[in-house]
């Protein structure tokens, strides 16, 4: 794999960078032993750098953060962990998170409420939701741009309008005022292009046109009826509920967190680990995600093999064979790689997935809804499907509209 030397925070750590999605394929088909001494290696690379007492992990209750805490305090069994105390996270997953020594709690300031009624719901996925939240508000400026121009917020000195740097991000506007840059010369004075072709990124996406080499894996033609939602779609909720509170612990703390983040999670993870490797020393909150070529295949793998306790909304991990009624040969698969046809499929029997129960991602792509099995499991956090609002549209109401202009089947 290609290496080069970082000139960014840390002197003298070799990063990787640059990677290929070649690369992402060839580790994510390793065996599992090996994709362990892989992770350990990047931990301890991340504590020598920073120190144990200058790290954390970062502990959801989830099966992929169990297995890393599992890991990295086979290494360091006093290494600190941070679990998020967020009020729509299933409760079994605090119990859980509680069982273990040296966890700190915090708790987020805002509810899931007012992150709804505030920026919307969130729907489909980050990418998605955040492309669609763009694209709206684009179209509002483009919409307004004439009342714009007349109303007392321009600049009465200058006719300059506010707002004009974050316009220029949102119309893919380079920020550079001289005037060789016409362009931003002109938004600041309120012209506004309007052809499709000069709108940000993430409208382009929205119309299907392709941005640069990755644009056929972005396009988003099929979330255009979304334009006219009359509730708005968000990918906020996360950042307000979760990260926010982790940054303010690595900001009273100094401490840099070590996550389960894969980059099998989604297109976006992906091409981080292609940007930045497993450790990423150069960003601005330094961050290590020592599983990130990890599958969800690995992580029910490891647990079954080591006999890991995880979360109960889990259930149990199983096999295809347990699954049938079968008896499972007393082997180990820990020797297979991910994509070998002979390593039998693993899936846990209760929950897929956590976090937040009234996440929207992904819901659309869902054979069993998560919402019908809420309903069953946690009545009360179901019935927020029918208060929470945004726009005085109810969540509920959100999921019937997508359903009916979307052509899509989201079952709650």
């Amino acid at each position: 794999m290609m290496r080069y030397k970082s000139s960014g925070a840390v002197k003298g750590v070799t990063m990787e960078n640059k990677h290929t999605m070649s690369d992402l394929y060839q580790m994510q088909s390793m065996s599992l032993n090996d994709k362990i001494r892989m992770t350990k290696y990047r931990i301890k690379e991340w504590v020598n750098t920073y120190g144990e007492d200058g790290v954390y992990v970062s502990f959801s209750g989830g099966k992929d953060s169990t297995v890393l805490l599992d890991i990295a305090r086979k290494i360091y069994p006093n290494i600190k962990a941070l679990f998020v105390d967020v009020p729509t996270q299933y409760p079994e997953l605090k119990q859980f998170a509680e069982t273990f020594d040296n966890v700190d709690i915090v708790k987020p300031k805002v509810s899931f409420a007012e992150v709804c009624e505030k920026y919307g719901f969130p729907m489909f996925s980050k990418e998605i939701s955040s492309c669609i939240a763009d694209s709206r508000k684009y179209v509002k400026i483009l919409n307004e741009r004439t009342n714009e121009r007349t109303n007392e917020r321009t600049n009465e000195r200058t006719n300059e309008l506010p707002y004009a740097y974050r316009m220029a991000d949102l119309l893919g506007i380079e920020r550079r005022a001289d005037k060789e840059n016409k362009a931003f010369t002109d938004l600041k004075m309120g012209n506004i292009p309007s052809e499709i072709l000069k709108a940000p990124v993430r409208v382009k996406q929205l119309f299907g046109v392709k941005c640069d080499e990755f644009g056929s894996m972005y396009d988003r033609s099929k979330y255009l009826f979304m334009l006219n939602a009359p509730f708005d779609v968000s990918d906020l909720c996360c950042k307000k509920l979760k990260k926010s509170p982790a940054w303010k612990y690595h900001k009273d703390t100094g401490r840099v967190p070590i996550t389960a983040q894969m980059a099998t999670e989604s297109k976006l993870r992906a091409s981080q680990w292609v940007k930045n490797g497993c450790n990423g020393f150069n960003l601005k909150i330094p961050t290590s995600n020592p599983m990130s070529f990890w599958t969800e295949q690995d992580v029910l793998l490891y647990i079954k093999e080591n006999n890991l306790p995880i979360c109960s909304v889990y259930g149990e991990v199983v096999t295809d064979y347990e699954a049938m009624g079968q008896c499972e040969n007393q082997m180990s698969f820990a020797d297979y790689g991910v994509f070998d046809n002979d390593r039998p499929l693993l899936k846990t029997t209760g929950c897929q997935r956590t976090g937040c129960v009234l996440c929207g991602f992904g819901c659309h792509l869902e054979k069993e809804s998560r919402f019908l099995k809420l309903k069953e499991t946690h009545p009360k956090f179901y019935n927020l499907l029918y208060h929470l609002k945004n726009n005085g549209v109810t969540y509920a109401e959100a999921i019937d509209w997508v359903n009916e202009h979307g052509n899509m089947n989201i079952k709650y």
